[in-house]
């Protein structure tokens, strides 16, 4: 692709979905005018499939690709052996090789979906970070102090509270830090909760390349419960998930976060996010902006057809309360049974606690009754044909 110099075009990808840009903009929108710069997004797989949260990112990433510049996704196939400690009370589990194998497997098929692999190249840091001597490790180390280090939000709230803080994990800034030397990049992007690691890869680039690197930070997204969207949370939309699923996870939403996903996870127009934003604050039901929202990304990652198909289940699942065809059948005992064992049978893939909660908080309805009872241990009636799990799951019951 031939380099982007538009003064506009640039200052779009630069402030659209940007928390902040370290030192400055101004000084980094002159580099992009002048040459391609190197720039590159690093993530650990810690799981094996990418969230909406990720996209935001990805899609950041893409943008500079498109205006022509050199882009990389790192594989923190290295890294994530320690697990960045960002936002933990306690360390992360250390990765198997098979886990973190099993992990990569289907990582840049589903990036795919976001970034043109033609125009952005895949690296992964243990390339150079495995062949690391200790006399390097230990050159890497001196470059700052340990009191530097502790800085971190998350290690001065373990400190508060008596937690531990292992050596491991101290040096994971250095090592993310460590990326921006080894590949030499000009610019890293990552959410706001990697601005200490990023700002760690400028200061290394400095000392060992002699080099700037500016930093730009995305925003954090909530999930579907209002908490930051965490694959631990089980508040997450995944890219994957299939158009159903997903157009309902993103009408579950808060009417808050309406505004905030159309500007990082869709290319609506700025013009049309003002006037929604306008609407919105006269009063306006949210719901209309929230189909828009939920059929707008549903058809980035599926069909318009699939999309539309989504739209109509959901207005007839959930608005209209209709039961779909062709749900899945269990079968339950005569003998009489409690719901949370109800609940189990009917979603073996969650936890007790979960379901528990579920039931708890009214997400579980008997039908053709439409009881919602809320004790778990509530005995399920045997007029009961068929059971609603949150909004959009119904199964069917047969007794044996």
């Amino acid at each position: 692709m031939s380099l982007v110099t538009n003064p506009t075009t640039i200052n779009t990808i630069l402030t659209r979905g940007v928390s902040e840009i370290l030192p400055d903009i101004d000084s980094l929108a002159t580099l992009m005018a002048q040459r391609p710069i190197r720039v590159y997004l690093g993530i650990d797989p810690t799981g094996a499939f990418l969230t909406l949260g990720h996209s935001v990112v990805l899609r950041k990433l893409q943008q500079f690709a498109e205006l022509g510049h050199e882009v990389i996704l790192l594989i923190g196939n290295g890294t994530v052996r320690i697990g960045d400690p960002t936002g933990k009370d306690a360390s992360r589990p250390v990765l198997t090789d098979q886990e973190i194998e099993n992990n990569f497997k289907d990582w840049q098929k589903q990036a795919s979906k976001i970034l043109d692999f033609d125009h952005i190249t895949l690296k992964h840091n243990g390339d150079w970070l495995d062949k690391l001597h200790f006399s390097e490790l230990v050159q890497l180390m001196a470059k700052t102090t340990v009191q530097q280090l502790l800085e971190r939000d998350m290690f001065q709230e373990r400190i508060t509270k008596g937690l531990p803080i292992h050596g491991h994990e101290i040096i994971y800034p250095l090592l993310q830090g460590y990326d921006s030397v080894a590949m030499d990049v000009d610019l890293e992007i990552g959410g706001t909760d990697q601005t200490f690691n990023m700002l760690m890869g400028r200061t290394l680039q400095k000392s060992y390349n002699n080099k700037e690197k500016w930093v730009l930070s995305t925003p954090i997204i909530n999930g579907t419960d209002g908490r930051k969207m965490s694959k631990s949370l089980n508040n997450f939309i995944a890219i994957t998930d299939a158009p159903n699923s997903m157009y309902g996870k993103i009408m579950s939403i808060a009417d808050e976060q309406i505004i905030t996903y159309l500007e990082l996870l869709t290319d609506v127009p700025t013009a049309t996010l003002i006037e929604i934003t306008t609407a919105l604050s006269a009063g306006e039901n949210p719901m209309t902006f929230k189909k828009l929202l939920a059929k707008t990304i549903t058809q980035q990652y599926h069909t318009d057809s699939e999309a539309t198909a989504a739209e109509h289940f959901f207005e007839s699942t959930v608005q209209e309360k209709n039961i779909p065809e062709n749900i899945p059948t269990i079968v339950v005992p005569k003998e009489p049974l409690e719901l949370l064992a109800l609940s189990k049978l009917c979603a073996p893939e969650e936890s007790n606690s979960a379901l528990r909660r579920l039931i708890e908080q009214g997400a579980l309805e008997l039908l053709p009754s439409g009881e919602k009872p809320l004790d778990p241990q509530a005995i399920v009636p045997n007029t009961t044909e068929t059971v609603r799990i949150g909004k959009r799951r119904y199964y069917s019951l047969i007794r044996s």
